[in-house]
């Protein structure tokens, strides 16, 4: 990998040999020594996979566990699963959980989850899409580990891929399933990288592709850009007019993406999450829920460094549409919105410190030194509140009678049926059977009916409850365990003669 042949000094920089000197000879009696940075370089270069590779156990482990456990937090992971279902039949990309026959391309633009489609078509379970993501959050520590070690030295660089890969921003996202934004988060980290070590074509071909990974990071490769174009104009100043290009083409295609792509697939033709923007009361509402996401992006992740490096205004896209939305599920620190935010405030919290290493004042030579130490106490500390500390609980790992005998009812229902569900039972059902969102079927009858009633979602009487929502079919209750519900249309029978 990059600064393999070169000789690494203490800090992790690189030390060229001097042009004035050569080395003095042994004298001839003397034995040659033996060379000793071969095997501190190598173990070097093997720091930041073994540290993704940990990463990757991990958050598999913790993926597959909850699948397992029926702990599926919304409907994501089965929409996710129909559409790579559909690329790896070669149909076109129908999520019908959004809606009978819906082109996922006219809600989100992510062709990018198309790359999933040999691997599901070899093992078609919503597990494999887990597996993925887990892999891709996992191959981010690499460039974001690395980095931090050229920059600052072999310990500290292992600090940061530490903190980095216990962030809460990617332990949430890891925690919420399936999204598409998991081939974000290594494109960003990739593309950093090259920015920092002053590969500034590499940073621009690392952050283009992001505009087929969802519409609004299209203004995200533009931030890149423009920061490659900043970094570079003193050094490379041949490389601005790329960088400006790079920036405007991504521009172009995320408004083409907003204005024209997605609403040509959308059956309304328009893009249905306007109205999340348009309907907000401005920056200011929800601010205390917003401030306290800036301190969390900031404070136990970067100590507040970062805010001195310019890659730090590439997250105010992401944070920019978020707080500028009404919904305030985008506000706060939930789910897996802030995971591209984090090799972001990372790689930011790197440059800052290798720049203040050079800083006049003292105490900010120490702040700096110290941090990655801190960054990554704090990461560890903060995570037995976080999702992965769930792995050193003996319950992760096993599964509950209950859960075994929900799996017996929804094995009942037969390949290939049209069933209407809610959260729970989706990510058992669309690997092979037709499933529609409860309430959502829009004039479609199905042959079956399966929902987590833990709650008290249907009521008493299931039997009414799907008189509600098809009034024109009568359905029976086939089975029930564990708080689950599987009802049945009753087929009509032919009466008289042929």
């Amino acid at each position: 990998m990059h600064g393999v042949s070169l000789t690494l000094s203490e800090t992790g920089t690189p030390s060229p040999p001097s042009a004035h000197s050569a080395p003095p000879s042994p004298p001839p009696s003397a034995p040659l020594p033996e060379p000793a940075a071969g095997p501190v370089r190598s173990v070097r270069v093997r720091d930041p996979y073994i540290v993704a590779v940990v990463l990757f156990c991990a958050y598999a482990a913790m993926s597959i566990c909850r699948y397992r456990q029926l702990r599926t937090m919304s409907w994501d992971l089965g929409i996710f699963e129909q559409v790579i279902r559909a690329y790896a039949e070669l149909r076109a990309p129908v999520a019908d959980l959004k809606g009978p026959g819906v082109n996922i391309l006219g809600d989100h633009f992510s062709p990018v989850t198309a790359l999933l489609a040999p691997a599901y078509r070899l093992f078609p379970t919503p597990v494999t899409l887990l597996v993925a993501q887990a892999a891709l959050f996992a191959l981010s520590a690499i460039p974001v580990t690395r980095v931090a070690a050229r920059l600052l030295g072999r310990w500290p660089g292992v600090a940061i891929g530490v903190g980095y890969g216990l962030s809460w921003g990617v332990q949430r996202a890891v925690e919420f399933d399936f999204h598409e934004i998991a081939f974000a988060v290594p494109l960003i980290a990739f593309s950093l990288e090259a920015l920092l070590t002053s590969r500034w074509r590499a940073a621009l071909c690392w952050a283009l592709p992001l505009v087929l990974v969802k519409e609004d990071l299209g203004l995200t490769a533009a931030a890149i850009a423009l920061v490659v174009a900043v970094r570079a104009r003193r050094t490379a100043p041949r490389m601005v007019p790329d960088a400006l290009a790079v920036a405007a083409l991504a521009v172009v295609a995320a408004v083409l993406t907003f204005a024209f792509v997605i609403p040509a697939f959308n059956s309304a033709e328009t893009y249905d999450y306007w109205v999340k923007v348009e309907g907000g009361n401005g920056p200011l509402d929800g601010f205390d829920t917003k401030f306290r996401t800036l301190l969390w992006l900031l404070l136990p992740t970067t100590g507040l460094l970062a805010l001195r490096s310019p890659l730090i205004l590439i997250a105010l896209p992401t944070l920019g549409w978020r707080f500028l939305s009404s919904d305030d599920h985008y506000w706060g620190t939930d789910w897996h919105y802030s995971a591209v935010l984090m090799p972001i405030v990372t790689l930011a919290l790197v440059d800052a410190a290798e720049r203040t290493r050079r800083a006049a004042r003292p105490w900010l030579r120490s702040y700096a030194r110290h941090l990655p130490s801190a960054v990554a106490g704090a990461a560890l500390a903060l995570t037995t509140s976080l999702p992965l500390s769930a792995l050193a609980e003996a319950d992760t790992y096993r599964v509950r009678p209950e859960v075994r005998a929900v799996e017996r009812l929804l094995d009942r229902i037969p390949d290939d049926a049209t069933v209407e569900a809610n959260v729970g039972p989706i990510s058992r059902l669309t690997s092979r059977c037709r499933v529609f969102w409860v309430g959502g079927t829009r004039g479609i009858t199905p042959e079956y009916i399966a929902l987590d009633n833990g709650s008290g979602w249907v009521g008493g009487d299931p039997v009414a409850y799907a008189k509600r929502l098809h009034p024109q079919a009568t359905y029976t209750v086939a089975g029930e365990a564990g708080g689950y519900l599987v009802l049945e249309r009753a087929t009509e029978r032919a009466t008289g003669a042929e």
